[in-house]
């Protein structure tokens, strides 16, 4: 560089530190940490918030270093607050503190301040969005402090399990800035509700521990014995494993679903035999299910009812072997009658085919009770007979129409059309949620006969109409009474 360059050079520093005194600095940037989320200038505003700033600054730990000239161009920040230093002492101040006064609030993650030039000239604040959710915030953290000092005062003989649920709750505290109110409050309603003592106790941990193995081990067993075909069922196939794994859903269709209500069942012995005679609707056999639910869920001693399907049922090579292994047994009257030989409750539907099938304008109007077979096995066996009357379940698939061509050629019994099916295709065999109810009747003996009587044609003829009768009479009954299809609790 040539010296007339050099003189040139010096000339243009002097001009500037002569106007550097007297030119506007640019505005300071501010560069948050992530974890700062607001800020205030301590300097520029000393004055207006010595009455209000909610924090209190360790002086010894906060050091103000005035580079005013040296920083008005550059924009940065010499100044940092240490994290441990500063914290938020008085929460209940910070609603009444005005926002034009205090437009920013310190926390205790990492801030950075700047000393401007001039008292006149504002901090520049980037990205910050102040509200009243800042002391929302502020009152939540009041709590989750008080909370994390209550677990830490529980009486305990686990010390470090103690300090460890404390210190969760503190990291807690220090995150909930970053959450929504809602969140928040939330959070904090189920820990003050849910943390007591119990939870410190080690026993109280190993508890759950141990019952929670315990059904995994109980469950991968039980796996195993299945694959290995070490597994127990009776002489028509009941399995309670499988009568159990099926137990949720039946409970949720008949408790929540159909919302059945069950009346007069303590009319079904606690034990000893009986034969339940029902009526038979709905397409699908919802029916025999939701009366075994009734004596799980309603009876004074929950039993077991073993309902007798159709024949037809027993060549499907899936459902076969499902119905059996939940209780259910073929239709043959030396089926009913070792059953009730054992003391076991029976379920019979005497409409068969014709009340299941029957289409939705003959609803509630019930088919002949074929030739009264399951009058014959009462009487030989001396069962009482008990009637039962179901109402609700004509509407979970109204028949519409049986397309008998195609049931035919299938190879079904029938084939019907409803609002849903086959419109929907597999949806359509969702059933509609109507509001049942089970009426079990008064049981009718038959011990007085003898089993000698079973050959009667006239006795069990006779009988069967009697049945058929009361079943029918009830549900005309009930159904005057009911507020409506899909109505009720």
């Amino acid at each position: 560089m040539s010296e007339q360059e050099q003189e040139k050079s010096k000339r243009r520093r002097r001009t500037a530190s002569k106007n550097g005194s007297s030119a506007q600095p640019a505005e300071p940037t501010v560069v948050l940490d992530p974890g700062a989320l607001e800020l205030v200038d301590l300097e520029a505003a000393d004055q207006e918030l010595s009455a209000t700033l909610p924090v209190s600054l360790d002086a010894e730990a906060v050091k103000l270093v005035d580079t005013a000239t040296e920083f008005a161009s550059s924009g940065t920040l010499p100044v940092a607050l240490d994290s441990a230093a500063v914290q938020l002492v008085d929460a209940d101040v910070a609603p009444q503190t005005s926002p034009a006064k205090l437009p920013a609030t310190l926390d205790s993650a990492a801030v950075q301040l700047v000393d401007t030039a001039e008292e006149s000239t504002p901090v520049a604040v980037r990205n910050i969005s102040v509200g009243p959710a800042g002391a929302s915030h502020t009152r939540i953290d009041s709590l989750l402090a008080a909370l994390e000092s209550e677990i830490r005062s529980m009486p305990t003989n686990d010390e470090e399990r103690q300090s460890a649920i404390a210190e969760v709750v503190g990291l807690i505290r220090g995150s909930v800035t970053r959450w929504p109110k809602k969140v928040v409050e939330t959070a904090m309603a189920a820990l003050k509700s849910n943390i007591n003592s119990d939870y410190l106790d080690a026993d109280f941990w190993k508890g759950i521990g141990l019952v929670l193995r315990y059904q995994l081990d109980a469950n991968v067993d039980s796996l195993r014995r299945r694959w290995r075909g070490d597994y127990a069922v009776d002489e028509f196939g009941l399995d309670y494993d499988i009568l159990e794994l099926a137990r949720p859903l039946l409970t949720f269709m008949y408790t929540k679903y159909w919302r059945v209500e069950a009346i007069g069942v303590e009319n079904v012995p606690e034990n000893g035999r009986a034969l339940l005679v029902c009526n038979h609707s709905g397409v699908l056999p919802w029916d025999g299910a939701m009366v075994g639910m009734a004596l799980q869920q309603d009876h004074p001693t929950p039993r077991v009812l073993r309902n007798l399907h159709l024949s037809w049922f027993s060549s499907i090579p899936v459902l076969a072997p499902l119905l059996s292994r939940m209780g259910q047994v073929q239709a043959l009257p030396e089926n009913a009658e070792r059953l009730l030989s054992r003391d076991e409750l029976v379920g019979v539907f005497p409409e068969g085919l014709k009340g299941v099938g029957k289409l939705f304008k003959d609803r509630y109007k019930l088919a002949r009770f074929g030739r009264g077979g399951f009058v014959k096995v009462a009487v030989k066996t001396g069962a009482p007979i008990i009637p039962v009357s179901i109402i609700g379940s004509e509407e979970i698939h109204p028949n519409l129409y049986n397309l008998k061509p195609l049931a035919k050629l299938i190879g079904f019994p029938y084939f019907p059309i409803t609002p849903t099916f086959p419109l929907l295709g597999p949806l359509g065999f969702i059933p509609l949620p109507s509001k049942w109810y089970i009426v079990f009747g008064e049981p009718i003996s038959t011990e007085e006969y003898g089993p000698d009587a079973a050959e009667d044609p006239l006795l069990v003829s006779q009988l069967s109409e009697r049945i058929r009768s009361i079943i029918q009479e009830t549900i005309l009954e009930k159904l005057k009474t009911r507020p409506g299809v899909f109505l009720g609790e």
